[in-house]
């Protein structure tokens, strides 16, 4: 088997999971370079790197770059994404600046990996809660066409960061030892509490922020259909790993539970926990360290014609981004 070289630009939370997930899956890596702001000898997943300054002339030679930032962090697929390409590397990019780019796929591998054919070197990883959503939602589209649909996001801490991680952690040690809780990556107290804020006002979308916005627009061109109506509420609460999104759908034809449950369970990445009876659904600590996503909790909706509720629960860390961009990896060499 061809065996390629592999840069990975940030080792945080995403760019540590990549490399668990690349070793996991026993990707074709002959070479792990590990770019970051400076020189240093770091560990990541157990495996000891030369951790290579960032700088045009560290992707020499490499043929995939993984750039794992923090969503919403900017920067360096902006300051390097581009000239890499020039340099003949093939580049995954988890942040969000090139998403909407018409040059630029946005792929989730078990939905739309066709959006790879002809593909200009530069492949956008879509928002974490993006994809959750969407591999429950793309095969029930597929067979029903989607018209419209509501979601209400539940994201978890690691979405922000390690920082985020960190600051959960030290708000609930503080809150058992009857101390003062102190705030810096949110702008309220996490712990014990629901933030309906992720992301920064979308002036496109007035009274929407910039989270909500991707579920709309990432969805319609990940889908391929812009008609596709979506209205998300997005919110930020105190779980550690993975993110859980309540959704109803409006269909164009009429989709029963059933259906759905079928199509679901055939559809790859995507495991069916639902039976209410026995208190089996998708849950942020049953889904946390897994591949699949979770659903669950699918009924009627008969608040609008052809309605259908679901529950859906997946990693953000695995399959909302660490996950997903390697998987894009795989299917760029599968289909050459």
């Amino acid at each position: 088997m061809k065996q390629y070289k592999v840069g990975i630009v940030g080792i945080g939370a995403v760019g540590t999971e990549m490399v668990k997930v690349l070793r996991e899956r026993n990707f074709p890596a002959e070479e792990i370079r590990i770019l970051a702001r400076s020189a240093r000898r770091e560990t990541v997943a157990g495996e000891d790197f030369d951790v290579v300054p960032a700088a045009p002339e560290a992707f020499d030679g490499l043929d995939f770059v993984f750039f794992a930032g923090t969503e919403g962090e900017k920067g360096a697929s902006q300051e390097f994404g581009w000239d890499a390409v020039a340099r003949g590397c093939i580049v995954i990019d988890n942040g969000d600046d090139y998403r909407m780019d018409d040059r630029v796929p946005l792929v989730i591998p078990e939905i739309n990996a066709d959006a790879l054919d002809g593909h200009q070197g530069f492949i956008a990883n879509p928002n974490c809660s993006t994809i959750i959503g969407l591999m429950a939602l793309a095969p029930l589209h597929r067979a029903v066409p989607i018209r419209r649909f509501v979601v209400s996001t539940y994201q978890s801490v690691s979405g922000t960061g390690r920082s985020a991680i960190d600051e959960l952690e030290a708000q609930v040690k503080a809150y058992a030892a009857g101390e003062p809780m102190t705030s810096s990556a949110y702008p309220h107290q996490i712990a014990f509490n629901c933030l309906p804020q992720i992301g920064g006002a979308k002036p496109q979308m007035p009274g929407y922020t910039s989270e909500e916005a991707k579920m709309l627009f990432e969805s319609r061109k990940i889908l391929g259909d812009d008609s596709i109506r979506v209205s998300a509420t997005c919110v930020r609460v105190p779980v550690f790993y993975s993110h859980a999104e309540s959704i109803n759908i409006e269909f164009a034809a009429p989709m029963t539970p059933e259906q759905a449950r079928a199509l679901l369970a055939a559809a790859p990445g995507v495991q069916v926990v639902d039976d209410l009876a026995q208190s089996l659904y998708p849950m942020p600590l049953s889904s946390a360290g897994g591949d699949d996503v979770q659903v669950g909790r699918i009924r009627p909706d008969d608040s609008v014609e052809n309605g259908l509720a679901l529950f859906v629960a997946g990693d953000n860390i695995r399959k909302g981004a660490a996950l997903n961009a390697v998987q894009i990896a795989e299917a760029i060499i599968a289909r050459r």
